[in-house]
């Protein structure tokens, strides 16, 4: 038996797709890889080095249709003779991971956070107040792992790279327009991340976020109100209704700490909160706080990230 690892490729290989190879591999079985997108054959081989026995490649879906990835899935799992399917739970998972339970009758667990323990598999609930364990006792299991609850591991060298029919079928999505977020970062993918709310008072005071986020390497974001009233962009949000994040450190500056905001980044391994108001709900969930006026403490903040630096 071996383990399917769907990826996409679209855009090259991203963090999320090493961890979900890196899980995988972590399931004791033979991981086969497949892929849809227009990444070059020499990239998909360095999946071998991340676990991955071979890669299996399909170019003919378009626009990620979840009816054709479906389809391609399921042949691939035919195949490859796989008991296992593996997912990064990211819009494409959505979307196909429960049409793919009902079509191969399969048990899904959406979310997964660490690697099995026999048949049972840890997620968040309840917006990630909590955790659970789903025990999943059907012949064939699908999980979809929450991007950055385990860190690839490089541990062998690259693989074999094959065209895959998937008979994939017709598209029934048409693309209308295509907008690539901004920033070097990609935010679910991003380890750091420097955040800040209305408390900045307006657009203009955000390059003290952007210095800090600089000099740390880290990638920006925002609360709802601040993307809704145009100060920042909408894929910047953070919370239950934007961009759900776990990085190894937040830092929330001028965040009241809305319970729909704190959905999005309560698994974030720190979180430090700067606010004025030594009441705001935030403090409450911060692993550090500090209470005091953002436009005194980020460029602080800047500065003794750059000194240690310097010195180091």
């Amino acid at each position: 038996m071996s383990t399917l690892v769907y990826i996409n490729s679209r855009n090259g290989l991203a963090k999320n797709a090493l961890e979900a190879v890196t899980y995988g591999k972590k399931l004791g079985q033979d991981v086969v890889v497949i892929t849809t997108g227009n990444a070059e054959d020499a990239v998909l081989a360095k999946l071998g080095e991340y676990g991955a026995s071979k890669v299996l490649v399909d170019r003919s879906v378009t626009n990620d249709d979840s009816q054709q990835l479906t389809r391609v899935i399921s042949k691939a799992t035919e195949t490859t003779g796989a008991n296992t399917i593996v997912f990064s739970h990211d819009l494409v998972a959505k979307a196909v991971a429960p049409r793919l339970s009902v079509r191969l009758k399969a048990g899904l667990v959406a979310g997964a956070i660490a690697v099995p323990n026999g048949d049972t598999v840890k997620v968040n609930v309840f917006s990630g107040k909590a955790f659970g364990n789903v025990k999943v006792t059907s012949a064939t299991k699908i999980i979809s792992l929450l991007p950055n609850s385990i860190q690839p591991e490089a541990i062998g060298s690259s693989c074999a790279v094959e065209s895959f029919d998937g008979e994939a079928g017709t598209a029934n999505i048409k693309l209308l327009d295509t907008k690539v977020p901004e920033g070097d970062i990609p935010l679910p993918e991003a380890e750091l991340v420097v955040s800040a709310g209305r408390g900045l008072k307006g657009p203009e005071n955000w390059g003290m976020v952007e210095d800090l986020a600089k000099v740390l390497g880290a990638a920006t974001a925002c609360s709802r109100p601040v993307a809704d009233i145009g100060w920042r962009p909408h894929h910047e949000h953070v919370g239950q209704t934007g961009v759900a994040i776990r990085p190894n450190l937040y830092i929330a500056a001028g965040i009241s700490g809305a319970i729909q905001h704190l959905a999005g980044v309560n698994g974030s391994k720190v979180i430090v909160v700067i606010n004025t108001d030594s009441e705001a709900p935030f403090f409450k969930a911060a692993d550090y706080g500090i209470i005091g006026d953002a436009f005194e403490v980020l460029p602080r903040l800047t500065e003794a990230v750059k000194k240690f630096k310097s010195s180091n």
